[in-house]
């Protein structure tokens, strides 16, 4: 009697815990993500203004030569590229100084080997940022591809008044065949709807330098990237968590305003990669670390207690609607947000890459101390 009492309680005790996993699920989905899929943001500079777009380059000559005359054509009546070639050992100096005879509007700064005693792409792109002579500064990597030659212009009409000093856009991935490009590019899209959602809720937390834009003045107010010199990675993510506020930021997200970037092609490059981006999330603030926190818990807790109490089919009458209402709302906002990503041929996979990214991002999470290292590239 008393051992049937016992696990009536266990089962209960679960079963609380599976509902109240479920019910944080649905407020992360409905609250915070349904901002992306359904929300416009209000506001659109009529003025053109004046841009630099800066491209830091460490043997990048093939995707220079790919990708820059596409940044360099922009559709937009004043702006200039500032490429920071960091020491390349391959031909990208030649190629820059042959783009710079046919564009005007290039500006190359060169960098040597012994400037950069600093871990990571802080160094370098401080230095592109402070050689930029324009206020409103717009980053993007030398292996990504504007989706359009209305990139700049799209993200420039973020800042219709003075008080908007960070814009955040979407840096997404080509779409190419295979498993490992689908799970690369939905995991970019979920990056995407947690900080693009957040920010449109007024709680901006980070950015990518796919696909990022701010102030030179806010730059130099807040010392650019002094406060974390010391961390490899970082130059995007923890200078927006540092400096974003929930009045000076903003966000792009119209299709014209998109960068891609090829993807890593093999599981080693991309678990390299991953390692390297949770590397900071200790440093984030408190608040943010504890929001990005309790999704993935809540997740893990919804899914595992699910599992638990099918098995033992406890209280299918409620298990089931509860379960049923989260998958739902998932696939229905994953969906919309697709549509607002321009994202494709995953969408039936998605509860399968949930749990997959379960596993992973602890994985890579775990391990991320074995991805230290000197250099950027």
């Amino acid at each position: 009697m008393f051992q049937q009492y016992f696990n009536e309680q266990i089962l209960f005790c679960v079963f609380i815990v599976f509902a109240s996993a479920a019910t944080i699920q649905l407020i992360y989905f409905w609250f915070f993500y349904s901002r992306l899929a359904f929300g416009h943001d209000k506001g659109v500079s009529v003025q053109k203004l004046p841009v630099s777009v800066v491209i830091c380059a460490r043997n990048e000559y093939q995707n220079l030569l790919t990708f820059l005359p596409g940044i360099l054509e922009q559709d937009y009546p004043d702006f200039e590229v500032v490429v920071v070639n960091d020491a390349s050992d391959d031909d990208t100096i030649y190629l820059l100084r042959d783009y710079a005879k046919k564009y005007p509007n290039l500006k190359i700064v060169d960098l040597t080997e012994s400037l950069n005693s600093f871990k990571g792409k802080k160094f370098p792109l401080s230095i592109g940022i402070k050689s930029a002579q324009h206020e409103i500064i717009l980053l993007t990597d030398a292996d990504c591809m504007a989706a359009s030659p209305g990139w700049i212009d799209r993200m420039q009409s973020r800042y219709h008044d003075s008080s908007i000093e960070v814009v955040l856009g979407y840096g997404g991935y080509k779409k190419e065949k295979g498993l490992i490009n689908k799970l690369i590019r939905f995991d970019t899209m979920r990056v995407a709807m947690s900080y693009l959602s957040f920010a449109h809720a007024g709680i901006p937390y980070m950015g990518v330098g796919r696909n990022l834009s701010y102030r030179k003045s806010l730059f130099y107010k807040n010392k650019g990237f002094i406060s974390h010199y010391g961390i490899p990675s970082g130059d995007d993510d923890l200078f927006i968590n540092q400096v974003s506020t929930c009045s000076n930021t903003r966000i792009e997200v119209s299709k014209e305003s998109f960068t891609l970037s090829a993807p890593k092609t093999t599981w080693f490059e991309w678990i390299r990669q991953k390692r390297r981006h949770l590397s900071t999330v200790e440093y984030y603030k408190f608040h943010h670390k504890l929001l990005l926190f309790l999704y993935p818990l809540t997740e893990t807790l919804y899914y595992f207690c699910f599992l638990f109490l099918a098995i033992l089919f406890y209280q299918p009458l409620f298990l089931f609607p509860i379960f049923a209402a989260r998958v739902l709302t998932s696939a229905f906002i994953y969906k919309r947000t697709m549509m607002r990503l321009n994202e494709t041929n995953f969408w039936l996979l998605i509860p399968f890459f949930e749990l997959f990214f379960l596993f992973f991002h602890s994985f890579s999470f775990l391990t991320k101390s074995f991805n230290r290292g000197k250099y950027w590239k």
